[in-house]
Order: structure tokens, then sequence, then C-alpha cells
């Protein structure tokens, strides 16, 4: 097959369009006609090659809706049927050899298929292949696939921290960053049963946050705002990409408490190892969602009607929309339509 796609050429250059051939479906591969593709910060890494990572030509894109056109020989044709309408993320396969995968831990495998580190191959593109059909996901009848786009990196990546780390409907949990995760991590939070809080640097988007579920709200550049919520919470999920003052988030955590790190920060974290251990804190990651976890988190979205808000954009204004996310102007999920 011949795959039109949309790429950078050079670090932070304007996409424009680029072909390569698929190559044979392989026995477990997917392929994918894209009709919504959601835009994440991830995305805007891989182009302006942030991380220093970046081939080019850099295909970027990984929250991927759309529907099959292809299988190969190995994939369950009941789960996976021609025309089945579904989304592709972050991870598009694993080994499902390895101790990680074996032990349902698929998002930790060594081997994993990460579609925005491919290089030529995301989600930016007509048609997208999956390299392992069980990191294919049906969409519920319920959700529209432009809401069902910005679920497959944002909402399975704020969703899973809940699992991994027990988070419980009698917690008291902070989101800090009201953004393209932050706003779906309220919902889903909200829902969860948890009493839910904001953290963002104004009270500009106070309206926003208590919107999406949340009971309270923290202006962290208000003097003495942080302070005043010490040991406030049993868990705290950070989405931003920017540096904090670490030691005063580690500060709202209660004893015992987790603060979560789902956002990549410019530089390393530093904490005073005195707030850490006094109390028996923890720092942890936050990643994408296991097979499973992300199939639990289409469900849970689907039975509660969580959405993202997004911002739609035609293939011509492609450009746009990456610039409105550099800028931090989208509220709060950005999403192209390749139909």
């Amino acid at each position: 097959m011949k795959v039109i796609a949309y790429a950078a050429r050079t670090a932070g250059g304007a996409l424009q369009p680029y072909e390569y051939e698929s190559g044979p479906l392989g026995p477990n591969e997917v392929d994918v006609r894209v009709t919504h593709g959601g835009i994440c910060h991830t995305d805007l890494a891989a182009i302006d090659d942030e991380w220093g990572l970046a081939r080019f030509p850099a295909v970027a894109g990984h929250e991927v809706v759309g529907e099959v056109v292809a299988i190969g020989a190995a994939v369950d044709e009941a789960a996976l049927p021609i025309g089945q309408r579904v989304g592709v993320g972050a991870l598009a396969g694993s080994c499902f050899r390895c101790e990680s995968c074996i032990s349902g831990r698929t998002n930790l495998c060594p081997r994993r298929d990460a579609l925005v580190l491919r290089g030529d191959r995301g989600g930016f593109a007509h048609h997208v292949r999956a390299s392992d059909w069980r990191h294919v996901y049906p969409i519920p009848d319920s959700m529209p696939s432009e809401h069902a786009a910005p679920l497959m990196c944002a909402g399975t990546t704020v969703f899973s921290p809940l699992i991994a780390n027990r988070v419980l409907p009698t917690h008291r949990v902070a989101v800090v960053g009201i953004g393209g995760l932050g706003h779906l991590a309220l919902q889903f939070l909200n829902k969860w049963g948890c009493e839910v809080t904001a953290i963002s640097t104004t009270k500009n988007k106070q309206a926003d946050a208590e919107r999406f579920g949340a009971t309270g709200f923290i202006a962290s550049r208000e003097p003495g705002a942080l302070r005043a919520a010490a040991g406030s919470f049993d868990f705290v999920l950070s989405t931003v990409s920017g540096d904090l003052p670490w030691d005063d988030y580690l500060g709202i955590l209660s004893p015992q408490g987790r603060l979560c790190v789902a956002g990549v920060p410019e530089r390393p974290i530093s904490v005073s190892a005195l707030g850490l251990v006094s109390e028996a804190k923890e720092i942890v990651g936050g990643i994408v969602g296991t097979v499973a976890e992300t199939r639990q988190m289409l469900d849970f979205a689907a039975r509660h009607a969580i959405r993202p808000e997004v911002e739609m954009f035609a293939l011509a204004d492609f450009d746009q929309a990456l610039d409105r996310v550099r800028k931090g102007n989208v509220r709060y999920r950005a999403v192209v339509d390749f139909t």
C-alpha cells in the first residue's frame, strides 16, 4: 500500500506530504484508514526534536481513530473485522513474550512499538499500521471519533495512574495543569468518586476546572497558596511539561502520599531528601496504560460520558493546529479531520 503521510523534513519545519510503501502485512499487523488524529505535546517534541531523538522526515501522530482496512493472517477477525471503527494509540504493539508482557504490563515491554518514535511512519497520515492487533481498540458506539482520538494517549495516560497507584474513591486528589491531559484527569477522578482539586498558575481556568469536575481550586502563583494546602492530598497527578517547585508539591502531600509525574519537565526533578523521607512520600512516573487498562479506560469513558473538549481542524490547517498547540492556546485538545 502507498501511504500518504504528513512529515516535517527539518526540526520545527512545516508539514509536507510524504509518501512511502507500507510493505507486506505481517501476521499480527493491522492497517487502519485514519479519519481523526489528536495532537499531543509529544508530537511536537518529535517534530521540533525537543529530545534529540527525531529522525527526519518525521511523521508524528499517536492519537488515531479510523477504520480497519486490512488484517494479518493471525489476527482474530471476529475481534477486528474489516470496517471496524478503532483507535490506535501511543503504543501500537508489544512482544507479548517478555516478563512485562506476560504479567500484563505491555506498556513496559522493551520492544514496544511507540508510534511517535517510529520516525517516518506515525499517525499523521491517511493510513497507519499497528504492529499487533491486540493494541488496536474498538471504539464504543456512543463515542464520536473526534472525542475518541485524544483518549488514545491523553486519556489512557491519566487513567492508568489511577489503577497503578491504587487511587480510591475516598482519596483527596490534586491535578496539576488544566490542559489536554489535566482536563481529562479531572473528569475521570470526579467519576471515580474522589474529592478532586485543580491546580493552575492563575484563576483563569477555574470555571473550566469546576465544569470538568473539580470541587477545589488552587492558583499556585498566589503567595502562600501551596503552603496553605500542606498535607492535603493523598495523590497528586502532575500533567504539565514545565518545571515545578517540586518541594512545594511534596509539601501538599499527606504522609505516604504519592506525586505522579505524567508530564515531562525540561530539567531534572530535584527535591529535598528530608521532605521525601520524613513522611515516607513517593514520586512515581505515569505512562500510557496497558492493553487492559486502555480498554477499561474506553469503557469507563463511554459509561460516564467523559469526553475531551476539542478544537477541530481541517487537513489544510494542520500547521495552524500545531502552532496553536505550541503556544498553549488550544482548549483543550486539537483534533485533525483526515476525511
